[in-house]
Parts: structure tokens; C-alpha cells; sequence
């Protein structure tokens, strides 16, 4: 059996933007396929009583300069998002639907959802704009809305993060090798390590 990293994401964590570019290179390197597991990063906090360091004021200050740092290191580029916080449900039960249509539409519906939150920054938060993003990126927003309706779609969202909380998640970015877990952009090398 191929040896697989999990990562479980949420598009309103800005330092799984940066480990969003990190884990292919890992992964690669390591001969390792990636399970990509969407969750609602809300739903974990909710769950395990965890917060947005933003929530944090002293800690969200000193956010956007560590996030940079981080991204100078990975040679990533990235802005702060100006409109945080961000709900992320939408976004997110998108990311399960087009990973359920196909590969190929899951990577570029990815690219694009975390450029216009980290690179080039937009408001996800309104409808208006995810729109723009979409068409923009050559999905039909009609359409989008129509398959983040669908139950299988928000069942599979719930489920994705009802089991990352099981197996004790309790942020964004979470990476599995086996049962072994790693939180954050900032434990990659322990990845690294379990994939060598």
C-alpha cells in the first residue's frame, strides 16, 4: 500500500494556505499520496472549545507578522486577508463537492478559492464575490450553488469534520501519517520525517 499523508484543511486558516503549498513538495518527496480531507474549522472550535488566534487580540497582532515570516521561509506569497473572519461554510462544502465531481476540478477550485483569501485578497464572505472567483476560474456559479445544496455534499462536510474531532483535531492545519497526528504549517519537518 502507497504510503498517504492526510490533511485535513479549512480555507479560513491562513497557515494551511502556506502548508496548502508545503505538503505537495512533502508529499512528493516522500513517494506519498495526499488524502485531502475539507472540514469546518468552525465546527472543530465549537467542539474542542478552541478559538481563532485572531479572537485572541495580543495574538492576532503578532499573526500577520509571523505569517509572513512563515511565508518568506516557504517563498510563498501572501497577503492577510483585510475581510477575517470569514465564513468559511460555503467555500468549504464547495471544496467536498467538486472533490466528489472530479480531481482535476478539486485542484483548481483549490488554487482558486486560496488565492482570492491569501494572495490576491477578496471577501469571500459575500455571495457576489465567490461568484466572481468562480467565473473567473471557469466554474459556472449557478452550478455551484446548485451541488453545495445537495445533502450528500453537506453530509460528507459534517461527517469529514464529525471524524477529525473523533480522532482529536482540534485545528487547522491537522496532518495524519498513520495514527500519528501533527498540528500546524510549523510541524511539516515531523511529516517529512514520518514519510522518509
Amino acid at each position: 500500500m502507497a504510503k498517504q499523508v492526510e490533511f485535513f484543511f479549512d480555507f479560513g486558516s491562513p497557515y494551511t494556505y502556506l502548508a496548502y503549498h508545503q505538503l505537495p513538495k512533502i508529499a512528493k518527496a516522500g513517494n506519498a499520496d495526499i488524502v485531502w480531507r475539507p472540514i469546518l474549522l468552525g465546527g472543530v472550535f465549537q467542539a474542542t472549545g478552541n478559538h481563532s488566534p485572531v479572537e485572541v487580540p495580543l495574538k492576532g497582532k503578532h499573526l500577520a507578522v509571523d505569517l509572513l515570516r512563515w511565508a518568506k521561509q516557504f517563498g510563498v506569497s501572501m497577503q492577510m486577508n483585510p475581510h477575517f473572519p470569514i465564513n468559511t461554510l460555503s467555500l468549504m462544502r464547495g471544496a467536498v463537492a467538486m472533490q466528489l465531481r472530479s480531481d482535476a476540478e478539486f485542484h483548481r477550485y483549490l488554487a482558486a478559492i486560496f488565492s482570492a483569501m491569501f494572495e490576491n485578497p477578496r471577501n469571500l464572505g459575500l455571495a457576489g464575490e465567490v461568484a466572481a472567483v468562480l467565473q473567473e476560474a471557469d466554474f459556472d456559479p449557478a452550478q455551484f450553488m446548485a451541488m453545495i445544496s445537495e445533502p450528500a455534499v453537506k453530509d460528507q462536510l459534517k461527517k469529514n469534520t464529525t471524524e477529525a474531532i473523533e480522532r482529536g483535531v482540534f485545528g487547522a492545519p491537522t496532518f495524519f501519517v498513520g495514527n500519528d497526528m501533527y498540528w500546524g504549517q510549523d510541524r511539516l519537518h515531523f511529516v517529512q520525517q514520518a514519510l522518509a
